[in-house]
C-alpha cells in the first residue's frame, strides 16, 4: 500500500461502485482515477526504473479486491476476464516536470511555457511527466479494469525495446480482444501504426592522407545512406506520411581506429514502414544500396492496420458518442506495443487513451482531468459491452 495514502472506500464491483482511493490530494483530484493519476505521475518511472510505479499499481488493484503482482520482467499482471485485455505501459521517457494541477486558461490564451492548448477554460489540468504518454491511459485502464473485472497488464520498457510487451506475449494466450493504452484523445481510437526497422551500418577502410581521392569508411556510410534516402523518397510529394517509408539516421560515429591503421564508421538508422509495404522488401531495398560495409538489422516491429468494422471498434464508436464525443479514427506514424500484439494475436484490437499526443515526451506534458474521467467512462462501457 502506498505510504501516506489512506483508504476510504469499499472494493469496486462489476456494478460500477466506487473504487478505492486515498486522501491528501489537490482539490481537483476528486475521483478515483484522478487520485491514482496524481500518485502515478508523482513517481518517476523512466524505462528501467518502473518498480515503484508498478508497486503503486499493485496496491491499487489489491485494495480493490483484485489479485495483482509484478512478474519477473517487471510487468504488473492482474488477470481476470479475458473478454478484454487492457494494457498500457508503466514507463515514461526521462524528464522532471513539476507535478501540479492548474486551471486551463481562457480561450485565446496558452499557459506558460506551452504552445499547445488542451482543456476547456477553467478545467483542472494535471501537469507532469507521463500524464499523456502513457500514465493517463494506464490509469484509465486500471480503473476500468477494477470496475468491470476484465484483465489488465501494465508493461515495462515500451519506450526503449518493448521488452514488457514481448514477455507478455510469450507468457500468455491471446485474449478475446486487446485495448492498448496510448494517447488518442478520449474521442479518438487508433487503428494503425507504421512499423520500425532499425539497423547499424559498419565499415572499415585503410587509413591514408586526407588528400587522397579514394573514399574512406565515413564517406561510404554517407553514400549508402544517401542511396537509402533516395530509394524511399515517394514519387508523389503529396503522399501521406503514414503511407511513406521514412528514413532517419540516429547516430554516426567514425574516425581513426585506436592503432591508427584504419578508418572506421558506424551509423545507427531507423526506417518507418507503412502497412502497405512488407518489412522484407524494405530490408532488401536498403541492402541493395550497399557497395561496401554491412548492416546489422534488429528485430523488426511490423506495421499494423486494424479494421474500423470490428465489433470492438463499433463498441468504441457507440461509447464515445454516448459520452457526447465526436469519434475520430486515427493512424499514427510511429509505433506502439499494439504492433507486437497484432503480429502475435489474432483478435480485434485498438489503441485508446486520453491525452493530446502532440504533448508526448514534451516539457509541457499535461492532461485535462475531465478527459481522464471521460476515458474511464468510455473504457468501462466498452468492456461491459464485450463481457
Amino acid at each position: 500500500m502506498a505510504a501516506g495514502k489512506g483508504r476510504e472506500a469499499d472494493a469496486a464491483s462489476d456494478d460500477g461502485g466506487d473504487v478505492v482511493a486515498g486522501g491528501g490530494y489537490p482539490a481537483a483530484c476528486d475521483t478515483p482515477a484522478r487520485k491514482l493519476l496524481y500518485d502515478m505521475v508523482s513517481i518517476p518511472s523512466p524505462s528501467g526504473e518502473e518498480e515503484r510505479a508498478a508497486e503503486r499499481l499493485v496496491d491499487f488493484f489489491e485494495a480493490n479486491g483484485r489479485e495483482a503482482w509484478i512478474d519477473e520482467v517487471g510487468n504488473v499482471r492482474a488477470p481476470a476476464d479475458d473478454a478484454v485485455l487492457l494494457t498500457s505501459h508503466v514507463d515514461t521517457v526521462p524528464g522532471d516536470i513539476p507535478v501540479e494541477v492548474r486551471p486551463a486558461p481562457p480561450e485565446g490564451e496558452l499557459p506558460e511555457p506551452s504552445d499547445v492548448r488542451v482543456g476547456d477554460p477553467g478545467d483542472p489540468v494535471l501537469w507532469g511527466r507521463g500524464a499523456v504518454d502513457a500514465t493517463g491511459p494506464l490509469v484509465a485502464m486500471a480503473v476500468a479494469a477494477v470496475k468491470t473485472g476484465v484483465s489488465f497488464a501494465g508493461v515495462v520498457r515500451e519506450e526503449v525495446d518493448s521488452g514488457g510487451a514481448r514477455a507478455l506475449i510469450d507468457d500468455r494466450d491471446a485474449p478475446e480482444a486487446v485495448i492498448n493504452g496510448e494517447p488518442s484523445g478520449w474521442q479518438g481510437i487508433t487503428l494503425g501504426y507504421r512499423g520500425l526497422l532499425e539497423g547499424t551500418y559498419v565499415n572499415t577502410s585503410e587509413s591514408g592522407h586526407s588528400s587522397r581521392p579514394e573514399p574512406n569508411a565515413i564517406q561510404h556510410a554517407i553514400d549508402w545512406w544517401h542511396g537509402v534516402e533516395e530509394t524511399f523518397t515517394p514519387d508523389d510529394a503529396e503522399t501521406a506520411v503514414f503511407d511513406q517509408v521514412t528514413t532517419k539516421p540516429i547516430s554516426v560515429d567514425g574516425g581513426l581506429s585506436d592503432d591508427g591503421l584504419a578508418v572506421e564508421a558506424t551509423m545507427d538508422v531507423q526506417l518507418r514502414i507503412p502497412p502497405s509495404r512488407p518489412v522484407d522488401e524494405i530490408h532488401e531495398l536498403a541492402e541493395a544500396e550497399l557497395t561496401t560495409g554491412s548492416v546489422h538489422w534488429g528485430e523488426p516491429m511490423p506495421p499494423v492496420m486494424e479494421s474500423p468494422r470490428t465489433d470492438l471498434a463499433r463498441a468504441f464508436r457507440v461509447a464515445i458518442r454516448g459520452a457526447g464525443g465526436d469519434v475520430r479514427l486515427l493512424r499514427k506514424t510511429g509505433t506502439s506495443d499494439m504492433n507486437l500484439f497484432a503480429a502475435a494475436w489474432d483478435c480485434p484490437m485498438v489503441t485508446y487513451g486520453p491525452g493530446n499526443s502532440d504533448l508526448d515526451h514534451a516539457p509541457d506534458e499535461r492532461l485535462p482531468l475531465p478527459d481522464l474521467d471521460r476515458a474511464v467512462s468510455v473504457l468501462t462501457e466498452v468492456c461491459r459491452e464485450r463481457r
